[in-house]
């Protein structure tokens, strides 16, 4: 009965079916990854619980339950529970490539590495009047008061990073940046303004910083290079996000 039930639960059509009605539902159809469901708040959690259903196969009963909990958190950020009070430029920032070239280097260098980046980031960030708010394995989310601070930290971690060579391999750091009204919870945030941010990061190439179009009108005309980034489509994001890469002016 049971190896019959998970081959149900893993047949392509209802696999497909459960994923294409994720994809018309409100919210994030890509809600379960660990991006989205990083944090304490109980959907997160809930979705952390959900998303370890089945192991790492195809499955229709974690997207159903999913799908349920894409619902909640769309309504839940539609009736002003995903905003806070307070306007904050919210950063991501990782390496690309990190995890390929640990597996390939070992846990020694890999350590070394995260360690020279952390004491890179910390001290930018806190140069700028930012706090870190959480590490994420080879990155970070932090949140600034000024976009403008928020902007002069990334550029200045990004340089700093790219100069490290560890076991013959340079990392080469992105980030992405947005400015909102995010949820305070404890010593985190979270809500639609957190998972725009995410998204802009993760769709930035090495060596690039990204910004939405929420940053870009609240920077000064100098001290950055702005090109439009074409063709942006993030899933959980509004359709009309523009988004930007900026290239601050070294000092």
């Amino acid at each position: 009965m049971a190896r019959r039930a998970k081959e149900i639960d893993r047949h392509p059509a209802l696999v497909g079916l459960s994923r294409w009605l994720r994809e018309r539902l409100p919210g994030d159809s890509g809600f379960g990854d660990p991006l989205s469901t990083g944090g304490d708040k109980p959907v997160s959690v809930m979705g952390r619980r959900v998303s370890a259903l089945s192991g790492q196969g195809p499955s229709a009963l974690r997207d159903a339950g999913l799908a349920a909990l894409q619902v909640w958190q769309a309504l839940g950020e539609s009736q002003g529970r995903g905003r806070g009070e307070s306007e904050l430029t919210i950063v991501f920032t990782d390496i690309v490539g990190f995890s390929e070239w640990a597996l390939r280097v070992g846990d020694d260098a890999a350590v070394e590495l995260l360690r020279q980046v952390g004491a890179i980031d910390e001290a930018e960030v806190c140069n700028e009047g930012g706090r870190v708010v959480k590490r994420l394995g080879d990155g970070l989310m932090a949140v600034f008061e000024e976009p403008v601070a928020a902007l002069a930290a990334a550029g200045r971690i990004q340089r700093r990073v790219n100069q490290i060579e560890v076991d013959g391999w340079s990392p080469r750091l992105r980030a992405g940046l947005h400015v909102g009204r995010p949820r305070p919870l404890g010593g985190d945030y979270f809500g639609v303004d957190v998972n725009i941010a995410a998204r802009v990061a993760a769709a930035a190439d090495g060596d690039e910083i990204l910004i939405s179009e929420a940053v870009r009108e609240r920077l000064g005309e100098e001290g950055v290079r702005l090109k439009r980034r074409w063709f942006f489509r993030a899933k959980g994001t509004p359709e009309d996000v523009k988004v930007y890469v900026a290239t601050p002016q070294e000092e």
